[in-house]
């Protein structure tokens, strides 16, 4: 049974002191229903696949990064603010922490490619990327560039619609991660990452043609996706830790 103290609103445990602000604009979330065996066994020791009503759920996450930043420091223009696109999924840690689990992110800027992939081991990929509106309608696309596969390609085009009033279960499970998971040699890591609530609102699928999802080793998302979109927060990001299990 999901309650609303597994999955708060806003962090339950404020980044102290953050090591990255950043900013998430134009947010738009597509998940899809599967099989939680076959997320376990892609994970690592020491992660569990969170589920909703038995079932596991796959991410494509597309919104504008901005501002990318340390601390006390301005941003630098080019290199952090860029499009991104993510497939991910949702774990619970050796303590039963839930949080994120990303299988893929794509992004524009290859330097912050490689820092990503050094610090915070998570698998950044350089990549083509857009984010253009026409009226109410935005478009999101990417096309892989390294480390391969190259040339794997994604289409959203989406219209947001109402706020949704109230937060139901399920858009608490799939929004409300405040930290990610991810391979630290030959363990895990856990970094905490914290922003105001989402403002979710619903929105109505225009069109997707996207093999990131399949690319990151899932299969390819079958049916109609459950859609959300957020304008944007501000986010704090901590220093990633080593978790002994």
């Amino acid at each position: 049974m999901i309650t609303a103290n597994d999955y708060p609103l806003t962090t339950p445990s404020p980044v102290r002191r953050a090591v990255m602000l950043q900013r998430w604009d134009d947010v738009t979330f597509l998940h899809w229903p599967i099989d939680p065996e076959i997320v376990q066994s892609r994970l690592p020791s020491g992660l569990q696949v969170d589920t909703f009503e038995d079932r596991a759920w796959v991410g494509l996450v597309a919104f504008q990064m901005r501002g990318i930043r340390l601390p006390f420091l301005p941003a630098v223009p080019y290199l952090g603010s860029f499009p991104e696109t993510n497939v991910r999924t949702y774990v619970r840690g050796p303590d039963g922490n839930p949080g994120v689990w990303f299988e893929s992110l794509d992004i524009t800027r290859l330097i912050p490619v490689l820092v990503a992939q050094g610090s915070y081991r998570l698998p950044y990929r350089w990549s083509e990327m857009s984010i253009d509106r026409t009226g109410d309608e935005i478009t999101y696309t990417a096309r892989t560039r390294w480390p391969g596969p190259a040339g794997t390609a994604s289409r959203i085009a989406l219209q947001p619609g109402a706020p949704i009033g109230t937060v139901g279960d399920l858009e608490r499970f799939l929004t409300a991660r405040w930290g990610l998971y991810s391979r630290f040699g030959s363990g895990i890591g856990y970094a905490p990452v914290d922003h105001p609530e989402w403002s979710l609102r619903l929105a109505e699928l225009v069109d997707i043609d996207d093999h990131l999802v399949a690319a990151a080793g899932y299969p390819a998302p079958d049916g109609i996706p459950v859609v959300h979109y957020a304008a944007g927060v501000p986010v704090r990001v901590g220093l990633p830790r080593r978790i002994k299990f």
